[in-house]
């Protein structure tokens, strides 16, 4: 059998093809793939390192159709001037077994968790939903801006992070050319005002948000971070709505305040009421919004597949016309 040199992306490449993809529908295909039975998406895999200096966590998927089975692993190293984070995914061939793609997955999981949450976004919101709200202001926080601002007619975007205004000015116009309608709030209330859908786009490891302070049932979307047990809502809060997920059969596991509600506060994984493979093949209810919803994307090693196998293939396409 020839042996194939595998292609190996560095981040400027990586984000020059990823211009080029469509990244939302590239998520909508690989769940539905999900819910059709042509994927598989094993559990995260946590290596923690000896003395609590940090961890790897590993993201697997299998994509049947595309023939292809990968991995991304993502370190979280605990250093003195911070933590250190980074990504790579490795792609390979479910026919010959070889690796096709290394590629450094950080800007690519940027935008696939960004764009798993406009899948949801756009799933779940009110129809009639005309106020968004961010949390949070860094590269995840301007993705999430990215891949919802045309998802309804929005009237307006309130954005908020701790010490949001006191950036400096290139900062605060970088965010403003985001969107029109981009408004820099200088409190979480003064963002939350009104919002029909709150994005919560932090690395915090806890809680930003209590659902019981907002004013009307709205949609919650969180994301995950490396901290263990990193959560943006508190724990308790999950009783009091509807809960989503991007996959039922492995966040619960991994969502940290999925996890302590459990222990701590008898929530079961079971009030789930459906994740992004069965909503998006009808197999599950809408929120009828008496109260909130709330949305837990943790990251799985399927978006990271789908969006590295977009990557190769573009790839591959651009050296047969060369």
């Amino acid at each position: 059998m020839s042996i194939v040199t595998p292609h190996v992306l560095q981040q400027a490449e990586a984000e020059q093809l990823l211009g080029q993809i469509d990244v939302h529908q590239a998520m909508v295909a690989m769940f539905r793939s999900l819910a059709a039975g042509e994927a598989v998406q094993p559990a995260q895999q946590l290596v923690e390192f000896p003395h609590a200096a940090g961890d790897f966590i590993n993201y697997l998927g299998v994509l049947a159709a595309e023939g292809v089975y990968g991995v991304k692993t993502s370190p979280y190293i605990v250093r003195q001037q911070g933590p250190l984070v980074s990504a790579w995914t490795l792609l390979m061939s479910m026919h010959s077994g070889q690796p096709l793609l290394l590629c450094d997955a950080g800007l690519l999981t940027t935008a696939r968790t960004a764009a798993t949450t406009a899948v949801a976004v756009d799933t779940l919101a009110p129809a009639q939903a005309r106020r968004l709200a961010v949390i949070g202001s860094g590269a995840v926080a301007r993705a999430h801006v990215h891949y919802a601002r045309g998802l309804r007619d929005w009237q307006s975007i309130g954005i908020y992070s701790p010490g949001l205004l006191e950036q400096d000015s290139a900062q605060l116009q970088q965010l403003q050319r985001l969107d029109p309608r981009l408004q820099l709030c200088a409190s979480l209330e003064e963002a939350t005002d009104g919002a029909e859908v709150i994005m919560l786009c932090t690395s915090s490891a806890g809680p930003v948000l209590d659902p019981a302070k907002l004013g009307r049932p709205a949609l919650i979307t969180s994301i995950s971070t490396n901290a263990p047990r990193a959560h943006e809502v508190p724990p308790q809060s999950l009783a009091d709505m509807d809960v989503y997920c991007d996959y039922r059969a492995t966040t619960p596991a991994s969502a940290g305040e999925m996890c302590l509600a459990s222990e701590t506060h008898g929530w079961d994984r079971n009030l789930i009421r459906g994740d992004l493979a069965q909503l998006l093949s009808d197999q599950a209810p809408l929120p009828d919004y008496r109260r909130h919803a709330f949305f837990r994307s943790i990251g799985l090693g399927l978006e990271d597949i789908a969006l590295a196998h977009a990557l190769y293939r573009l790839k591959c396409q651009q050296e047969a016309v060369a």
